[in-house]
């Protein structure tokens, strides 16, 4: 990464308050993947945390599944060209949407930290904003998991025991 990173984090919710050091994990995050991904350039992240209700309007509105999910990323980018923000000449990568109610819930359901279940849903919603997809199952999801463990490790947040992820 030879670049600046821009992360926003905007707390859109008051369900639950978000823990002491959780942005400071979403730009770390965001730093271990362009890191490891050898982003050229300059980028900007938009990070939103909501609530279950929040996180169910988007997932009906942009997917058509009128349930709550764990996280949402909208890409601004295809195929490496990226939208560039004029005014500092960063590409913009794109929306990520966490819901903290979910995470929290999901930290519990799999016996890990907070700190992992953010961390991991950061890596792998940011992934899916550079291109990568795991939705088809096979190699592209095996190599999208391999990143995401490559991330979370550098940072201190390996993997204890079987994961997967609720779709």
């Amino acid at each position: 990464m030879n670049g600046k990173i821009k992360v926003i984090i905007k707390n859109d919710q008051n369900a639950v308050k978000v823990p002491t050091g959780v942005r400071m994990l979403i730009r770390r995050s965001c730093n271990a993947v362009l890191t490891n991904e050898g982003f050229p350039g300059d980028a900007e992240i938009s990070v939103t945390i909501v609530d279950d209700e929040k996180i169910q309007e988007l997932n009906r509105q942009y997917r058509n599944i009128d349930r709550s999910t764990d996280v949402l990323s909208f890409p601004l980018g295809e195929n490496g060209v990226y939208d560039i923000n004029y005014d500092t000449g960063a590409k913009m990568l794109g929306d990520i949407v966490i819901s903290i109610e979910h995470a929290f819930a999901q930290a519990e359901r799999f016996g890990h930290s907070l700190q992992r279940e953010i961390g991991f849903l950061t890596v792998h919603s940011l992934l899916h904003l550079l291109g990568y997809d795991h939705e088809g199952g096979g190699l592209e999801a095996v190599r999208m998991r391999e990143k995401e463990e490559e991330s979370l490790t550098q940072m201190g947040l390996k993997r204890n025991g079987s994961y997967y992820i609720d779709e």
